[in-house]
């Protein structure tokens, strides 16, 4: 990506363009121009020539709109990007039509979206100044066409071989092109690929054409119907069978459907990531290595502030008092996010091993309730207990689950309005058990859902959050080592409702160590 294109941004708060540019030229891109006053901007665009233009829409002076459309009349190829608040967006839409601007975004903008939108819009400006090159070397060559009008056949020699040298170059690129690249047809069958992909299948090309191309990678959560979208697909976590060497190269894959009226076929082009992988592996050692170590001086701080708080050392005042309690609360805040973010590592890096016996959840959600009281009444809320069966016994890791239930419950009562209730749901399927922890609280949106039980995410976008975003993506990890599910089902100020499943847990004695 060039990042030395001109940008110039305009807006009459000053804060806004020092933001602007300051993350820009975090981004990379050094050669940006800020204006406060849109009038002196015009001055500077009759002169010099930019590729970007950001303007916001609310000035004193002169308008967004008013401004781009006397912009475009000095610079007609200049992308242009509007900056709006939500009630600006029907003005912005239409000055998408009027005067062509690329992209309007609403305050406050998102700075990934941001970057991505200048970056789009840099390379339209990019595109329209090539091809109006084009345009001009086309003419010229038409011009040339009818001047050697008596020589057809000589011209129509040399532009085939400038064809067949644009050609040639096209298939060199690809053929040494770093990522592997790869055509399949509509049912998914192998029709061509370059060396880098031969190489990472380990095959003869030979024995390659034809296959199915996703019987050569491994990931079981993908859908081949996903491909019906016809809309381009990017994969992670996804492992290439390299056949010669007998190994799982784990890749990333994106995939772009070709649609027209003579081809209807699929382009995917595979990178190989195990460098990345390895580094991740090595940061997670880091960060486990150290959270590991950071325990015994935790727990030695813990230990000697109850030895000041039971008196032990001595008598204390009550402020000392105050002090020290809070210190050891602190301390063991800090102590549980340690061992959270160990039991994340365990988990992610398979080494933790489930110990499961058979007991009664109905029982170990009596204990998680009783553990919770003490937070639910200080919110003035109820916790009820439903079941479908008055046996539930499962075979399962005790202790995990109960890990499990006090995050799900927890985080209900935390998110829920005071007086309302959380409703605990267990339901015998057969063999399977059925969990569903129920609130009335502020509830998700459904883009939301989809990250819920990632790493590190807390939820919403709309609002800050204290948590460390762990405990449902532990949540999930725990789950899902037991062969089973976790999700949820929510709407925004209607409450929540979270759900896992373990398939073919009841009723089993047999001890898995």
């Amino acid at each position: 990506m060039d990042k030395t294109g001109k940008i110039l941004i305009v807006d009459d708060e000053s804060m806004v363009t020092k933001t602007l540019s300051m993350l820009l030229g975090l981004e990379g891109f050094s050669n940006v121009i800020t204006f406060n006053n849109p009038k002196e901007a015009l001055k500077y665009l009759e002169e010099y020539e930019v590729d970007l233009i950001i303007s916001d829409f609310i000035m004193p002076e002169m308008n967004g709109i008013d401004f781009l459309e006397i912009a475009k009349k000095y610079q007609n190829k200049v992308s242009m990007i509007l900056l709006t608040g939500y009630a600006d967006k029907e003005n912005a839409i239409k000055a998408i039509n009027a005067i062509g601007i690329f992209k309007y975004i609403e305050k406050p903008w998102d700075n990934k979206q941001l970057i991505i939108n200048v970056k789009n819009a840099l390379v339209q400006t990019k595109l329209k100044k090539e091809l109006d090159k084009k345009i001009t070397e086309l003419e010229i060559a038409n011009k040339k066409l009818e001047e050697y009008s008596k020589n057809l056949e000589e011209i129509v020699e040399k532009r085939t071989q400038e064809l067949s040298d644009a050609n040639s170059k096209l298939n060199a690129i690809i053929t040494s092109c770093a990522d592997g690249i790869v055509t399949f047809d509509l049912n998914s069958k192998i029709m061509d690929l370059n060396n880098a992909a031969i190489n990472l299948f380990g095959q003869d090309k030979k024995e390659i054409i034809s296959k199915n191309f996703f019987d050569l990678i491994v990931n079981e959560k993908f859908l081949k119907a996903n491909l019906n979208n016809k809309e381009n697909i990017f994969l992670r976590n996804y492992y290439l069978i390299n056949y010669r060497k007998d190994i799982k190269i784990p890749v990333e894959i994106s995939i772009a459907p070709v649609f027209n009226q003579k081809n209807n076929f699929y382009v995917a082009v595979i990178r190989d990531v195990t460098y990345q992988k390895e580094n991740e592996r090595l940061r997670d050692d880091f960060i486990a290595t150290l959270t590991h170590d950071l325990r015994t001086p935790l727990l030695a701080t813990i230990s000697g502030l109850d030895f000041v708080l039971d008196k032990s050392l001595g008598e204390i005042t009550d402020k000392q008092f105050g002090l020290f309690s809070a210190m050891k609360k602190s301390s063991e805040d800090m102590l549980g996010l340690v061992n959270t973010l160990l039991e994340v590592y365990r988990y992610e890096a398979g080494k933790t091993y489930l110990c499961k016996t058979k007991f009664d959840i109905l029982k170990l959600v009596e204990e998680c309730k009783s553990e919770l009281l003490p937070l639910a009444k200080k919110a003035k809320m109820k916790i009820e207990i439903e079941q479908n069966s008055n046996e539930l016994f499962v075979n399962a890791d005790k202790n995990e689950l109960r890990r499990v239930l006090i995050n799900l419950a927890g985080n209900a009562i935390k998110h829920s309005q005071n007086g309302t209730k959380v409703i605990i749901n267990l339901e015998k399927q057969e063999k399977d058990l059925k969990v569903d922890v129920i609130d009335d609280g502020i509830g998700l949106e459904k883009k939301d859902c989809e990250k819920l039980f990632s790493r590190f995410s807390q939820g919403t976008n709309q609002k800050r959050s204290s948590s460390t975003g762990l405990g449902l993506y532990l949540s999930r990890q725990i789950v899902e080592a037991h062969d089973g599910k976790i999700y949820v089902e929510s709407e925004l100020n209607k409450g929540s409702k979270f759900t896992f499943e373990l398939k073919n847990s009841i009723n089993d004695c047999k001890v898995i160590l």
